[in-house]
């Protein structure tokens, strides 16, 4: 037992000193390591010039001038199923991607302050309305695969007993090609992704659900028990929502659309003090 103690008490401190060692390790480097993803328009994605962009990834980009002028910010795409482990096995520093905070997900990981609130929504033919999951019945419903929108549309419609059928899949672009192609009835997705794609020329003939099926609060994946790293991120965020820089960040994304009185509250709420 004694040897046990001893083994764990040397594990414990072991994983403190690398996880705390994430500052230290970005300074000495002169490197950030920005874990974004490819697909997560509006939030975190790559635009026509094969760049990293979004809101999320806007975020990234003060926390990353908050480090100092001598860091260079270096982007690293990773998969939807695979974010939080490259968070968690150190291939990236932090994961800026429209990621929903939950107890099984800090097992993981740690989280900084909210960054943003949405939910999930659903794009569906027009003149076939979709406004609550026991019209999922009989469907062909696209989700993307390891997520919490997925986690939501497989409790709900086994809470209802509704019966559909769920096709997961690794990106929204493959989905939403199902979708186009007649191979889904309906994409569930994170509403302001589906919006976003929509605006931007999505197909005649399909609307987006007015309602949301879900409310989810987004943050930014960090390392787990590194509360020097997490400081830092906290206090950038926080200083952009108290002094109302956030509001620009916001609109080069969203335009000139009215903030979600939701989303307005969530500013207030994390714009803490630095006295």
């Amino acid at each position: 037992m004694r040897r046990f103690l001893i083994l764990a008490t040397v594990l414990a401190l072991t994983s403190q000193a690398a996880a705390a060692a994430t500052l230290e390790r970005i300074r000495s480097s002169g490197t950030f390591r920005i874990g974004y993803r490819a697909d997560a328009k509006p939030y975190s994605y790559q635009n026509e010039q094969g760049q990293p962009a979004g809101y999320l990834v806007d975020l990234c980009l003060e926390i990353a001038r908050a480090l100092g002028p001598d860091i260079n910010p270096q982007f690293v795409r990773v998969a939807a199923v695979q974010r939080f482990e490259a968070v968690r096995d150190g291939r990236v520093d932090i994961l800026c991607d429209p990621s929903s905070v939950t107890m099984p997900r800090r097992e993981i990981v740690d989280f900084s302050l909210p960054t943003y609130f949405d939910g999930a929504g659903v794009i569906f033919r027009s003149g076939k309305p979709i406004g609550r999951f026991e019209d999922f019945a009989g469907k062909r419903i696209g989700v993307l695969e390891g997520t919490t929108t997925e986690q939501t549309l497989r409790a709900s419609l086994g809470e209802l007993n509704v019966r559909a059928t769920i096709v997961t899949v690794r990106e929204h672009g493959a989905g939403l090609d199902l979708l186009w192609d007649d191979k889904l009835d309906i994409y569930f997705a994170d509403r302001g992704i589906i919006a976003a794609i929509l605006r931007e020329g999505g197909r005649p003939g399909f609307e987006l659900s007015r309602q949301y099926f879900s409310y989810e609060t987004y943050a930014l994946a960090l390392p787990r028990d590194d509360g020097a790293f997490r400081l830092l991120v906290d206090r950038t965020l926080a200083q952009l929502y108290r002094t109302g820089k956030i509001n620009a960040i916001l609109e080069k994304t969203f335009g000139r659309t009215p903030l979600d009185e939701l989303l307005k509250a969530l500013i207030v709420l994390n714009s803490l003090p630095d006295r």
